[in-house]
């Protein structure tokens, strides 16, 4: 197969992925507290230098045009959502760094999540959780949240939960230290590594009372880069389709049988 074809085939694959990506967040402008996700791929080295055998013979053209580009896990941009007030008393915002932790029982290895979706409500059982799926909230020893059924309930910015005056709970409100790695687990919640969940880091952030915090996704921009994606994808079959135009040529030209 032509080198250059192969080239131009990883071009699509990577723009194509891209393009979902994109796609995906375009389609998440109204979910609360969802973070835009990053594509991110990298250029894949000449196959001699990726298979470490650079004592065999090469062409040194074919090495400069590299070996195309891979896909990398995809980065989370954590900017912050804005704010709507929704004067729904369980409903709570995070402004600034942090997030709530809730637990999924269905995970027995690491069951904790972490969730800036703050559409919480009171289950019949009376454990707070939360709206969309139904998973319940953790305090800081890592317990479910059970609240009364009545009275005037207060949410301060550390999460400390008051009824009455009373103190409840607190919620579980942590940070995620620089350069940790998340990943989406759906449902506005992600996964970080254990030790996320043991540090405590207390969180520069506050948490609104009343409030949800917005999708972060700008929409200009994430059009842009749909529309970005699709036209790379369109200059790689372009590209591909010269590659085919030009082995025709040489299948039907350079081999025709002389005589």
């Amino acid at each position: 197969m032509s080198y250059g074809l192969q080239i131009s085939a990883s071009g699509v694959m990577t723009a194509l992925y891209r393009q979902d990506v994109f796609a995906n967040n375009l389609a998440n402008l109204d979910t609360i507290g969802f973070k835009a996700d990053l594509p991110s791929i990298q250029a894949r080295p000449d196959v001699r230098t990726e298979d470490g055998v650079g004592h065999l013979p090469s062409n040194a053209l074919l090495e400069k045009l590299g070996g195309g580009t891979f896909l990398r896990p995809n980065r989370i941009n954590l900017e912050q959502g804005s704010l709507r007030r929704t004067g729904v008393m369980l409903d709570v915002a995070v402004e600034g760094r942090g997030f709530l932790v809730v637990e999924d029982p269905s995970d027995s290895t690491n069951p904790q999540r972490l969730t800036r979706d703050g559409r919480l409500l009171r289950n019949p059982a009376g454990e707070l959780v939360m709206a969309g799926s139904g998973l319940p909230v953790l305090d800081t020893n890592n317990q479910r949240i059970t609240i009364p059924a009545t009275g005037e309930l207060r949410i301060d910015g550390d999460g400390t939960i008051s009824v009455n005056n009373r103190t409840v709970a607190r919620m579980k409100f942590i940070d995620v230290p620089e350069g940790t790695q998340l990943r989406k687990a759906g449902h506005s919640m992600m996964f970080a590594p254990p030790e996320v969940f043991s540090s405590n880091l207390r969180p520069l952030g506050n948490l609104r009372q009343q409030m949800l915090e917005e999708s972060a996704v700008d929409e200009l921009r994430a059009l842009m880069n749909v529309t970005s994606a699709s036209r790379e994808v369109d200059a790689n079959v372009d590209a591909m389709r010269a590659h085919d135009r030009l082995m025709d040529r040489a299948i039907t030209a350079l081999g025709r049988p002389i005589g």
